[in-house]
């Protein structure tokens, strides 16, 4: 069994999440939060900024973490343990542009309850239901706007 580390971010501008649509040669279709491996040498929070820029071109500020999901998945050769860092993170505009290379073929800003059905895999709802409920939270206490925390 492989063992590997993603980060990735639930990105938030004026209340909408930021997703991806992934189609790899019509077997893989689906909404998806940005992630992506760590490099050697990088924190947590550097790989969850990056692959957001990379994946969306969205310049994001890190808001604060929020929980790890874990899934294992099959390869022609072995099985892959992965687990995910995840970070809600704010956006200063509603602007994003799919990485072609990694298959994205579009990107957009939904509101809570369309992004949740959108969302392909089970754990990224969950970490969405976790991160928008920190994001309403920080809403109330309002401190979203303060990029302090």
């Amino acid at each position: 069994m492989i063992e590997a580390t993603s980060c990735g971010g639930v990105v938030i501008f004026r209340g909408k999440i930021l997703l991806l649509y992934k189609n790899y040669k019509n077997r893989y279709e689906g909404w998806v939060l940005p992630k992506g491996t760590v490099e050697e040498g990088e924190q947590h929070s550097e790989t969850a900024l990056r692959e957001v820029k990379e994946e969306s071109g969205v310049d994001a500020t890190i808001i604060k973490y929020i929980g790890k999901t874990s899934y294992t998945f099959n390869t022609y050769t072995d099985t892959v343990s992965k687990n995910v860092h995840w970070y809600l993170m704010m956006a200063d505009s509603f602007y994003s542009k799919p990485q072609r290379e990694e298959f994205f073929c579009d990107s957009g800003y939904y509101k809570y309850h369309e992004a949740y059905h959108l969302l392909k895999f089970p754990n990224e709802k969950q970490i969405l239901e976790n991160a928008y409920s920190e994001y309403l939270e920080l809403k109330r206490k309002r401190l979203w706007d303060r990029k302090r925390y």
